[in-house]
């Protein structure tokens, strides 16, 4: 639960994001909180689906019926994009990936070998390069997951998931990760991780709450070098 948030914090989503350039910025509208987004997203793709493959699709590659594929974009060998979704231009969806319903993609962005999306959205340049899992979370402009970060989305209990006391409604809900933030390599974010711009963490780093903007999370270890008998 973020500890230390404002209800403007979680209402607003210019905290976390410019939204002048992505063009499916009108989803954030009309949202009391900026988690309602992901109750709107499967409508919203449904209304705003035109299937169509303007990119390419390499030999090997399964592209579902309800897809949108923007100019430029490329579809790896061995990756499932099973939709629906729409995927913006000049994207990467690499080797091994698998793309899951209501999933909302801008342009030049990376869903990254063997990373599984689904229910989430990817402003333009975020990435998931590489094993990565992103469910009901948002990836702002240039965010970057180190390879093998995992944004969980469900408690343990499966139970609702609240934010200082109000009820979201929602049994799986990610992170939501502010313009030019990065991860380090395996980090883990708990359910309803709220994370500002320009936040960096160390590798193997377990983040949760409300992290503001312009921080950087450090993850200190005792390392020891003894002496092995034979």
């Amino acid at each position: 639960m973020p500890s230390n948030t404002t209800s403007m914090e979680i209402k607003n989503p210019e905290y976390y994001f410019d939204l002048s350039n992505f063009r499916h910025r009108e989803i954030f509208q009309n949202c009391e909180y900026i988690f309602n987004v992901f109750k709107k997203l499967p409508d919203y793709i449904k209304q705003n689906l035109k299937p169509e493959i303007q990119g390419i699709v390499m030999p090997g590659a399964f592209v579902g019926q309800d897809v949108f594929l923007g100019k430029g974009s490329v579809v790896q060998p061995g990756a499932w994009v099973a939709g629906p979704a729409i995927i913006g231009e000049n994207c990467e969806i690499r080797h091994g990936a698998y793309v899951g319903a209501s999933t909302l993609v801008g342009d030049r962005v990376v869903l990254g070998h063997a990373s599984e999306i689904g229910n989430s959205i990817f402003l333009n340049d975020a990435r998931a390069p590489h094993f990565a899992f992103v469910g009901q979370s948002i990836l702002g402009n240039k965010v970057n997951l180190g390879a093998g970060t995992k944004l969980s989305n469900a408690k343990v209990t499966f139970k609702e998931i609240e934010i200082n006391g109000i009820k979201t409604g929602l049994i799986k809900l990610g992170a939501i990760i502010g313009d030019n933030s990065s991860l380090g390599c395996n980090t883990v974010t708990q359910p309803g991780t709220f994370i500002g711009k320009n936040v960096f963490s160390y590798p193997l780093a377990m983040l949760g709450g409300f992290i503001p903007s312009n921080k950087i999370v450090k993850v200190r270890q005792t390392q020891e070098i003894a002496e092995y008998k034979f």
